[in-house]
C-alpha cells in the first residue's frame, strides 16, 4: 500500500489539459449510445441541501466501454458569485475498474462546465434544425460561455441574442464572445422574449430553482426551433412546455425522483431521453417545424465520459501532483 498513489488535478491543471469541445461531444455521443443499450450503471444522485436553492451531490457512473468508473461530489451555490466565489465547484475521484481502487482526483469545475454545455450540442445535433443560425442564450454566465462554444461548434450561427437580469454580466458576456467569435453578431435583448421569439436555438441557464417564477410563455418558441434549459424549468411556464412537440431529458428515472422531492410540477413526462435517441430506439427530429426540448439534469456518466481522456492527457503532458493512498 505504501506505494500506491493518485493523481490530483487542480482547477488550473484541468484548464491546461483544454479539452476540446468535439472530443467532448464524440465522448458523450459514445457515452449516451451505451446507456441506450442498457450498457452503463448510473444510479439516481443523493443530495444534501444546506441552503435555500443550493445543493451538494454525490453522483457515481460506470461506462465499461470508456474502462470508466467514478463519483464526482459536486455543489451548486447560487449566492456564491456575490461572495466572489463560483457558483460550481467540487471534485471528481477515478477508480480503477478491475482493484477499485481510486487513481485520480481532479477539480470538477471546468469538466461541469463544458460537458453540460457538450450534452445540451449533442441533444441539439438530434433535435435542432441543422441549419439553425440563431442562438438565444438566457443567463449569461459560465453555462451561457460554454453553451455558445458547444452550439457554434455544430451549427452555422451567425447571430446570438443574449439576456441577463443583470445589464453588466449581459455586457460582459457580449464583450468576451464577440471577441471570440468575431464572424458572429451578438446582440444584447432586453426582455427574454425578445430572445426566444427570435431564435432557432434557445438556451436557458439561470439558477436551478425548486420553486421557480416562470417566465417563457406559451407561443414564444417557434415553430421547428429547439430549446435546451440548463436550469430545468426555472424559465418556462407549464403552458409553455405543453406545446412542445418532442421533450426529452437525459435520463428518466432521475427526472422521476426529481419529481417526487417536489420539482418539475407542470413540466410533462419526456418522450424520450437522449440515450435512446441516439441508440436510434426513438426518432430525433422528424419534422422542420417541430418544437423540441431538451432538459437534461446533469449525469454523473457525463463526467465519467471525459474525465478518463483528460487524465491521460494530463499524463503526457506533466502535469498534476503525485499524492499517496
Amino acid at each position: 500500500m505504501n506505494n500506491l498513489s493518485l493523481l490530483y488535478l487542480s482547477r488550473q491543471d484541468v484548464e491546461k489539459v483544454a479539452l476540446d469541445l468535439p472530443t467532448i461531444i464524440d465522448l458523450l455521443e459514445k457515452a449516451f449510445r451505451e446507456k441506450g443499450e442498457g450498457k452503463v450503471e448510473l444510479p439516481p444522485k443523493p443530495g444534501i441541501h444546506t441552503r435555500p436553492n443550493a445543493f451538494i451531490h454525490a453522483m457515481p457512473a460506470y461506462i465499461p466501454s470508456l474502462h470508466s468508473a467514478g463519483i464526482k461530489w459536486v455543489s451548486g451555490y447560487p449566492d456564491n458569485p456575490q461572495k466572489g466565489l463560483p457558483y460550481i465547484s467540487g471534485l471528481l475521484i477515478l477508480n480503477d475498474e478491475e482493484s477499485g481502487l481510486p487513481y485520480a482526483v481532479m477539480d470538477c469545475t471546468w469538466i461541469t462546465a463544458y460537458r453540460t454545455g457538450a450534452a445540451s450540442a449533442l441533444s441539439a445535433k438530434y433535435l435542432a434544425r441543422p441549419d439553425s443560425k440563431t442562438l438565444g442564450i438566457i443567463g449569461c454566465g459560465v453555462q451561457g460561455r460554454t453553451h455558445t462554444e458547444a452550439m457554434t461548434t455544430l451549427f452555422p450561427i451567425e447571430r446570438v441574442y443574449a439576456f441577463d437580469i443583470l445589464p453588466s454580466a449581459q455586457e460582459k458576456f457580449i464583450a468576451e464572445m464577440q471577441t471570440k467569435f468575431p464572424e458572429i453578431e451578438f446582440v444584447p435583448a432586453k426582455h427574454p422574449k425578445e430572445v426566444v421569439i427570435q431564435c432557432e436555438i434557445v438556451v436557458t441557464a439561470g439558477p436551478i430553482l425548486k420553486n421557480p417564477s416562470p417566465t417563457i410563455e406559451k407561443d414564444w418558441l417557434q415553430p421547428g426551433a429547439f430549446a435546451t434549459a440548463v436550469d430545468f424549468d426555472s424559465y418556462w411556464k407549464g403552458e409553455a412546455l405543453i406545446q412542445i412537440d418532442k421533450f426529452t431529458t437525459d435520463d428518466l428515472a432521475q427526472m422521476e425522483y426529481y419529481r417526487t422531492i417536489g420539482y418539475f410540477k407542470e413540466t410533462p413526462q419526456p418522450y424520450a431521453d437522449l440515450g435512446e435517441i441516439v441508440a436510434g430506439k426513438k426518432p430525433g427530429r422528424q419534422s422542420p417545424t417541430e418544437r423540441s426540448m431538451a432538459m437534461n439534469l446533469g449525469l454523473a456518466m457525463d463526467d465519467m465520459a471525459v474525465a478518463p481522456t483528460i487524465y491521460q492527457r494530463a499524463l503526457e503532458m506533466g502535469l498534476g501532483v503525485r499524492l499517496a493512498l
